[in-house]
């Protein structure tokens, strides 16, 4: 069985193919499964982030980042996607392996985000409807 939020889910979703991998727009969160080996900074996440932000404009949301493939995250631009969403209040990362959650340890030092990991999607999913709503 597939990791991947499609597969997963009962939920009703908008699914979106962009450059940089998928993303799954729900009511109060959004999933973003991103493809392997992409360098995500802040500059080619702008239409991600045009798109989150036109979806819930001023509402709370919430982000997890599925982690199904292996990517990286330029951590130089941590400060500018801290600033660019006032509006997240919760960010999950489901990490399969170990190094995934390591690399979501060192993340934390830069990220200001309320934030946390998970081994199942499911939980995941729990958490941010539970944060993202409440705040």
């Amino acid at each position: 069985m597939s990791n991947s939020i499609a597969h997963n889910t009962t939920e009703t979703y908008k699914h979106l193919k962009v450059k940089l991998g998928d993303i799954y727009l729900f009511d109060d969160f959004f999933v973003g499964e991103f493809d392997e080996g992409v360098d995500i900074n802040f500059r080619n996440f702008s239409d991600i982030s045009e798109i989150v932000k036109t979806y819930f404009e001023n509402r709370p949301f919430g982000f997890i980042s599925n982690r199904v493939n292996s990517y990286s995250l330029n951590l130089n631009d941590a400060e500018l996607f801290n600033e660019s969403f006032p509006n997240l209040k919760a960010y999950a990362v489901v990490a399969y392996n170990s190094i995934t959650e390591r690399v979501f340890e060192i993340e934390n030092y830069f990220f200001k985000f309320n934030r946390k990991a998970f081994k199942d999607i499911d939980e995941a999913i729990s958490w941010i409807k539970n944060l993202s709503c409440t705040n």
